[in-house]
């Protein structure tokens, strides 16, 4: 069988985010990628200069669409932009018993917000608890949970299991957001820690997409039939590579995308 991994996302229109990079991730290791886009956005690596939703109509007939013909092994949610759109989708994926890997998208990497505030708690509601796999960055778990941010592996920890509490099966606290020279993810469900990931910081600032890219490589590994906890390392592995070969890319004059492609060309 052919793994399939569905996005369902907001579009960027620079191609270093959202739909773009879930694609470009899906197809580099080795997965089919669909799509249902949520939103469009002029975008490149400086900013956000629009957002505007696709109709919810039309979100629910491609949800629809995809998944009454394909044979989709795991799902990657990101930017949903509104209370209305984050309703829609949880209605759509009510009978997909497969797994969810829910990127909490907030802010763009350029600063600019893509949730409004009025979502962040719809989203926590009735999103959260459908994640197999819910990925947040440290600014985004704060929020979910009312609460400053952290940046020690204790204090993650502690947030990572009130996450769970909240619903979702596993929590991906990412720890791209912390100081110090080497960044550490944990995965964390509710017997507390599965996984602690480390990487060394690489010195550069095309970060475009990374959280996008993390989130759809672990759908993609999960539609290839990995557990959670392999689905995790193998997809952590595969963005540092993207990481530590952005800078042979030239995109932009601003934050640049990942390397999706690293390992097939240069």
């Amino acid at each position: 069988m052919t793994p399939i991994a569905l996005t369902i996302a907001g579009s960027d229109s620079g191609g270093g985010a959202g739909i773009q990079a879930d694609l470009k991730a899906f197809s580099a290791l080795g997965v089919y990628g669909a799509s249902v886009i949520t939103a469009i956005t002029a975008q490149n690596t400086r900013a956000v200069t629009a957002v505007e939703g696709v109709s919810l109509p039309v979100v629910t007939a491609q949800i629809e669409a995809v998944l009454s013909d394909l044979d989709v092994a795991a799902i990657k949610i990101g930017m949903l932009a509104t209370p209305e759109i984050i309703e829609t989708v949880a209605a759509a994926l009510a009978g997909y018993s497969g797994p969810v890997v829910l990127d909490p998208v907030m802010v763009a990497k350029s600063g600019d917000a893509l949730l409004a505030d009025q979502a962040v708690d719809t989203l926590r509601r009735v999103l959260l608890p459908r994640a197999t796999v819910l990925a947040p960055n440290l600014p985004e778990a704060a929020r979910l949970l009312g609460c400053d941010p952290v940046d020690q592996t204790e204090d993650m920890a502690e947030q990572g299991r009130a996450l769970v509490a909240l619903g979702a099966a596993n929590v991906l606290m990412k720890g791209g957001h912390g100081s110090g020279e080497t960044c550490v993810d944990l995965l964390v469900d509710d017997t507390g820690v599965l996984a602690k990931l480390t990487a060394p910081r690489v010195a550069t600032r095309n970060t475009h997409g990374t959280g996008c890219t993390l989130s759809s490589a672990i759908a993609a590994e999960l539609a290839k039939g990995r557990d959670v906890v392999g689905a995790v390392q193998a997809a952590h592995a595969y963005l540092q590579g993207a990481i530590r070969a952005a800078d042979r890319l030239t995109i932009g004059s601003g934050h640049g995308p990942v390397h999706h492609f690293h390992e097939l060309w240069t």
